[in-house]
């Protein structure tokens, strides 16, 4: 009696060493392209980002790359220091955000003191772009000579996500492909968030909803500036 294989997918076990290598470039990448969009001196025709709304200094943009677009929001928050943001701009606290439904968040990995692997899961009550998914992504914060605080959060490539976290079997590994923040100084307590998004959830669904539902995730700044403002200011500290 002839038995067909058991179906098996890709994963690279790889040293700590290589990991934090790779995740140190990769990160370095992601965090040049947040300050890049961040950067309101390079506002032009040629950048590609198009201004889908701009009301109370909120601005919601979006940029095409490749069949899933990237967006982007920008916030003046007043009387919110870029300290007391920072606290809750990170990849767990963004997550509870996106979806109510959030099963587990939890760090694998802390390769550095600035740089983390985690896994974030989403339940059979999430909504339609994170139903049943799972995300293994690097988190890496940094501080730019300027002052700017940068949280860059990316998926890991399958591989190497496989091999630190075998995907369950009723679960679709979806892929944040990039997002963050950028948070700068303003010069009366208060800070300018930028935040970048793009998401691919895999497993079907239609681009059209996945970009439209994309535009949803750049207002969570909203949710975290009422977190940030609940935490104690420099001055209180």
């Amino acid at each position: 009696m002839n038995s067909s294989p058991a179906p098996c997918s890709r994963s690279w076990s790889i040293s700590e060493d290589s990991l934090r290598r790779y995740v140190q470039f990769a990160s370095e990448s992601c965090i040049q392209e947040l300050l890049a969009a961040s950067d309101t001196n390079r506002g032009n025709d040629n950048d590609g980002w198009k201004v889908l709304t701009l009301d109370n200094g909120v601005e919601i943009s979006k940029r095409r790359s490749g069949s899933l677009h990237t967006f982007r929001s920008r916030w003046v928050l007043r009387s919110v220091s870029p300290q007391q943001f920072i606290t809750v701009a990170n990849a767990i606290d963004a997550a509870k955000q996106w979806d109510s439904d959030l099963v587990e968040a939890r760090y694998i990995k802390d390769l550095e003191d600035n740089l983390s692997i985690i896994r974030l899961r989403f339940g059979d009550n999430s909504k339609p772009l994170f139903r049943n998914r799972e995300f293994i992504v690097y988190e890496r914060r940094e501080t730019m000579e300027d002052g700017t605080l940068v949280v860059a959060v990316a998926s890991l490539p399958k591989e190497i996500a496989a091999g630190l976290h075998p995907k369950q079997s009723n679960a679709i590994r979806g892929l944040l492909l990039q997002s963050g923040w950028v948070v700068e100084k303003l010069g009366d307590d208060s800070c300018v968030v930028t935040y970048v998004v793009q998401l691919d959830p895999a497993g079907w669904l239609p681009k059209c909803f996945v970009n439209r539902f994309n535009t949803k995730l750049v207002m969570i700044i909203e949710n975290l500036q009422k977190l940030a403002q609940a935490c104690p200011s420099e001055a209180e500290i």
